[in-house]
């Protein structure tokens, strides 16, 4: 399976065709943004891959179908595919056209007749890729499928980022599920799989899981008959002991122990009060709330006896110096009778004047002072007094509150003991039901006996199938094949380890040296150059064993810019425009020249009748890579997409088809 044409039509009817040699070298050179790297989104596009990889553009923009035309021995088939929809990134419609030799079809005849299920299935049957099972466990979220020309998509394309990358050998390997995918479908590319080992294998895993499972409740089965009376008798017992089955002797034959049983399933717990529960909440909200009242009386009383305290010094004091001024008769008349009672002045004294009668203001004054404290000790008394007799008044009813509590909570603690008792008594009603659900009658002994008989017939037989094929140690022997290939080509870049053997590690999906020391796997080495050599030495070794065993894989394999380890930077590599001068100037040309030497002796001499397509910057004076540039090198313009095509929302009325 090669490739003969790539063919893009525009919104009016245009139509652009890169014509390909279907064997060697083919060279896609030219300046960078020109639609070199879409050529593998094509061809992968129309091989029935619905997601659309082509990036935003002037491609997306301005082209309606994309085409591809496959030489198939004595046949050809085109298919064809149009743009997805504006907001769509997928499109599985497509067309499909077969003869002996074709030619690009006309716009106007390109219409929908088949969709990408259908592309996939006759390019796979053409290539004679065997309809081959791959069996998934439904524990698994990856879906069971059939290998098809879609699992040739990991040996085709090196793009671009990929081309030199360490941690990643095959195109999608870092998708999900895509390496299982790869392990999977690979031995099946190489013919060595059986045409049924992958579901003969799937089904004694399911055998094997389905024996276990039978003989495990074969056994449990077994079990119990052994242990019928005795479990039980103890069950019962138990039962007794929680109060659901009366207390007395327990049936001893199994008839009367299953009935027994039975019955105890029908227990159901007693019904519990909540009231009480609410009421002790209450309880102990309202003695909180006394409490609370009783310590701020107290407070308060603390308070009013030491003020009390500290009063009665300085009412002592007062009482006194009130007895001296009354002993002296301080004031000059008598508050009550209005008499004079100084011994010591005469009543015409004088005391009109404003001296007299500020000393007069001044005595009775204190006169009044000192009778009121002595007038407000009875009040503090009292208060005090009735302090004493609130507090009693709330401890009274706390008191009452609590004894209301106690009660509740001795109620409440009954009520938790018949909780208790339903709780145990609904694990002994589970227990009891788990053993009544496994119990099995007779019959049901003899058809699990007569089941695991039939499942251990069919895995001994599975595992003969299995085990006549030998496809292990044949995958094996490719691999060795395979691996040997891939250091020559190593050796051949002069890359670093290449003076060690090198191998496709299977399990990894990556390439390994094999030191003496220790083993050296393509992500622990350094430089894009080495890794150029180690991507480009599976590949080749791959497509070599498979092409030269006649091995249902597709003759062709796209490089997208191999050459760019080469340059000293990428803003030069991609600054290039695919003239001989700026590639001598900017590129180490020893390594180039070998690289596309390794490349042409492969496609044309060493493996007859394969492809290469190579997507460039560079560009030899070499006449043997001039003969195999498929185009002019491509600047702006030329490039894939021509500049007059019209946009999708710009197409013109009544506009001639072209052929370019």
């Amino acid at each position: 399976m090669n490739i003969r044409d790539i063919v893009i039509y525009s919104h009016a009817g245009d139509m652009r065709r890169i014509s390909l040699k279907v064997n060697g070298l083919n060279i896609v050179t030219g300046r960078s943004s020109t639609g070199k790297s879409a050529l593998s989104d094509i061809v992968e596009y129309c091989m029935g891959r619905s997601d659309f990889n082509i990036p935003e553009g002037p491609i997306r923009d301005k082209v309606s179908w994309y085409a591809v035309i496959f030489q198939f021995g004595g046949e050809q088939v085109m298919i064809a595919k149009p743009t997805p929809a504006a907001v769509a990134s997928s499109c599985s419609r497509a067309m499909i056209r077969r003869g002996a030799t074709l030619e690009p079809l006309s716009f106007a005849e390109l219409r929908q007749n088949a969709d990408d299920d259908a592309v996939a299935s006759l390019l796979s049957g053409l290539l004679g890729i065997p309809a081959n099972r791959t069996e998934v466990s439904e524990k698994q979220s990856r879906d069971s499928y059939v290998a098809s020309i879609k699992h040739t998509y990991f040996y085709l394309f090196q793009k671009q980022g990929l081309i030199a990358n360490k941690e990643q050998l095959f195109y999608r390997q870092n998708e999900p599920f895509m390496p299982q995918a790869i392990k999977d479908t690979l031995p099946i590319l190489l013919g060595i799989a059986p045409d049924d080992r992958l579901e003969t294998d799937f089904k004694l895993r399911i055998a094997r899981r389905d024996l276990k499972i039978a003989q495990k409740q074969w056994s449990e089965a077994q079990q119990f008959s052994e242990q019928l009376s005795l479990r039980a008798v103890g069950l019962m017992s138990e039962a007794q002991q929680v109060g659901i089955l009366a207390r007395g002797p327990v049936p001893t034959n199994n008839k009367d122990a299953l009935e027994t049983l039975t019955a105890i399933t029908n227990w159901r717990p007693a019904t519990i009060p909540e009231e009480d529960m609410r009421r002790i909440a209450g309880l102990e909200d309202e003695i909180a709330a006394i409490r609370k009242e009783r310590a701020a009386a107290n407070e308060m009383f603390r308070a009013t006896r030491l003020f009390a305290e500290k009063e009665d010094g300085f009412t002592t004091e007062a009482q006194e110096q009130k007895s001296r001024l009354e002993s002296i008769e301080a004031l000059p008349k008598h508050p009550e009778t209005g008499e004079w009672q100084w011994p010591f002045a005469p009543t015409n004294l004088g005391l009109e004047t404003p001296i007299g009668k500020a000393l007069v203001q001044e005595l009775e004054s204190l006169d009044r002072e000192l009778n009121a404290v002595v007038g407000e000790r009875p009040h503090l008394e009292e208060y005090t007094q009735r302090l004493q007799t609130q507090i009693g008044e709330i401890s009274q009813r706390l008191r009452s509150k609590e004894e209301m509590l106690a009660a509740a909570i001795a109620a409440n603690a009954a009520i938790a003991e018949m909780g208790n008792r339903n709780a145990a008594a609904a694990k002994i009603v589970g227990r009891v039901s788990w053993f009544l659900e496994t119990y099995r009658p007779d019959d049901d002994f003899a058809r699990l006996r007569r089941r695991t008989e039939e499942l251990q017939a069919l895995v001994t037989q599975l595992e003969k199938a299995s085990g006549s094929d030998d496809s292990a140690e044949r995958l094996a022997s490719a691999l060795n094949i395979i691996s040997n290939q891939i250091g020559r080509y190593v050796k051949e870049l002069e890359a670093e380890f290449s003076e060690f053997p090198f191998r496709l590690d299977f399990n990894q999906l990556t390439v390994v040296a094999d030191r003496p020391e220790r083993p050296v796997p393509m992500n622990k080495t350094g430089g894009g150059a080495n890794h150029l050599a180690y991507h480009l030495g599976a590949m080749l070794a791959l497509h070599h064993f498979a092409s030269t065993n006649r091995k249902p894989m597709p003759s062709f394999l796209f490089l997208d810019q191999p050459t760019q380890v080469y340059f000293p930077s990428e803003q030069v590599y991609k600054s290039a425009s695919g003239t001989v001068e700026e590639t001598e100037r900017d590129a180490d040309l020893e390594k180039v020249r070998k690289l596309f030497q390794m490349l042409y002796n492969f496609a044309t001499k060493e493996t007859p009748g394969f492809q290469i397509i190579v997507t460039e910057h560079a560009n030899l004076r070499d006449q043997w890579f001039q003969d195999s540039i498929v185009e002019v090198p491509w600047t702006k313009p030329p490039a894939l997409v021509p500049d007059e095509w019209p946009g999708s929302g710009n197409i013109p009325v009544s506009t001639p088809a072209k052929t370019k």
